[in-house]
């Protein structure tokens, strides 16, 4: 490998995507032991490499010329060879700094929680030094020197202003955990989570819900990536190519989830919008009937409506988990906030909405919506949970190709949307040049 990516566990990465949007080609993704990452930087025989989870602090001591910032971390994640020597550096750092920049997130005299205490860590914990936090305390699961313990932390840290999520908990394919209950840090006013896959994590959604500034940890690795090219290729990238490939990494990897009433178009809207869009479409029903091997009438009649909604909440968060999809939910998927919690971290939601007289009422495939009566109670109980849950509402009331169209604009125009820039061109701060 002469390009690539080093990591313990790679599945899920972003990183060989994310280089090659940045002109980096012939980049690989390798896993690797410590003795195999040890003997590999020994050797020299690459060009370009980076370092990822859990090596970065590790191989700082197996580089023979580290960069003012990696002294400073003890830590390196990018390594070029140059004249038989290695050189060693932290994008961390440059990617971090660009982040609180861009959102203007100001940590002088602030109280920051930092969760993880591994090589991202170590550079988070230096820029909020440098940027006078009044106090950073760091978590790890294993209490050492330097860290607390989640124990001492809720006990004593409820109070922090700003937590950093370094941890990998909440990482696909657990995208369901969160280090930490943000409804108990009343006083936080923002959160960044380092996570970028899921694209939001439930910490980060937690937060949103609670009106907190959230980061998400597609922007840091989109621009640590953007270091990193530099670094290899020696040729310098505008910053502002870094929202244009956030843009086609959230297009390429976020799901299109569409809701809305049975009978309402989901599967056959969902249908056109895979050919167009060439992103596998997924009716969750059909899941449901694949894993209980039975009809959806059958699995009523034996366990009733509740056995019916636990088996489709164990689907929705299995489909969560998943990149690039569009996923045709049940029309009483909304029911449960947990199912919609979870589908929203990959995905955009549409409610597609179609006047009441045009949907269908003796379909006997849909036992709760077998007649009229039935129907318009069942409108009037969901209606709000449509509209509640969704990032764009598409309606289906005449040509179909007309509502494909809303919802590829309305895709488009989301994604854009879901990276808020407070900041522009104000950062005084200068990535490390090659060596």
């Amino acid at each position: 490998m002469k390009r690539g990516l080093i990591g313990k566990d790679l599945r899920g990465n972003f990183t060989q995507r994310v280089s090659n949007a940045f002109g980096l080609s012939n980049y690989e993704m390798v896993e690797m032991n410590e003795e195999q990452v040890i003997d590999f930087v020994k050797e020299k025989n690459f060009e370009g490499i980076n370092i990822t989870f859990p090596y970065k602090k590790l191989i700082y001591d197996y580089v023979d010329v580290p960069s003012k910032n990696a002294q400073k971390i003890k830590a390196v994640d990018t390594i070029i060879v140059k004249d038989g020597k290695t050189y060693g550096y932290n994008t961390d750092y440059d990617s971090f700094y660009y982040l609180i920049k861009r959102h203007n997130i100001n940590f002088k005299n602030k109280k920051v929680l930092i969760l993880g205490n591994g090589g991202s860590s170590s550079a988070v914990q230096v820029i909020a030094k440098e940027m006078q936090a009044s106090e950073i305390n760091v978590v790890d699961i294993v209490e050492s020197e330097g860290s607390i313990s989640y124990i001492e932390c809720f006990a004593k840290h409820l109070n922090s202003d700003i937590v950093i999520n370094t941890s990998p908990v909440g990482m696909s394919p657990d995208i369901l955990n969160a280090p930490i209950a943000m409804s108990l840090f009343s006083n936080c006013e923002a959160v960044i989570d380092l996570i970028y896959n899921p694209i939001l994590t439930t910490l980060g959604f937690n937060a949103q819900e609670l009106g907190i500034t959230r980061v998400i940890g597609i922007e840091m690795e989109v621009a640590q990536t953007k270091y990193a090219v530099e670094l290899i290729t020696g040729q310098k990238i505008s910053d502002d190519r870094i929202d244009e490939v956030i843009h086609e990494i959230l297009i390429e990897k976020c799901n299109i989830v569409l809701i809305g009433m049975p009978s309402a178009g989901k599967t056959s809207i969902g249908q056109l919008l895979s050919k167009r869009l060439n992103k596998p479409f997924i009716d969750l029903d059909d899941v449901v009937v694949e894993k209980a091997k039975m009809p959806i009438p059958e699995i009523f009649a034996q366990s009733g409506e509740a056995g019916f909604r636990k088996l489709e909440s164990l689907v929705a968060v299995e489909l969560s988990t998943l990149n690039n999809v569009i996923i045709a939910t049940g029309g009483g998927t909304v029911k449960n906030k947990a199912n919609m919690d979870s589908l929203r971290l990959n995905g955009i939601v549409f409610f597609i909405d179609r006047d009441l007289d045009k949907l269908i009422s003796s379909d006997p495939n849909r036992p709760l919506s077998s007649s009229k009566e039935a129907l318009r109670t069942m409108h009037k109980e969901r209606y709000p949970l449509y509209q509640k849950y969704s990032n764009v509402v598409v309606f289906n009331n005449e040509e179909m190709d007309k509502s494909v169209e809303d919802i590829v604009k309305g895709f488009h125009e989301t994604a854009k949307q879901a990276v808020k820039k407070d900041w522009r061109n104000n950062c005084d701060h200068h990535s490390e040049e090659r060596s």
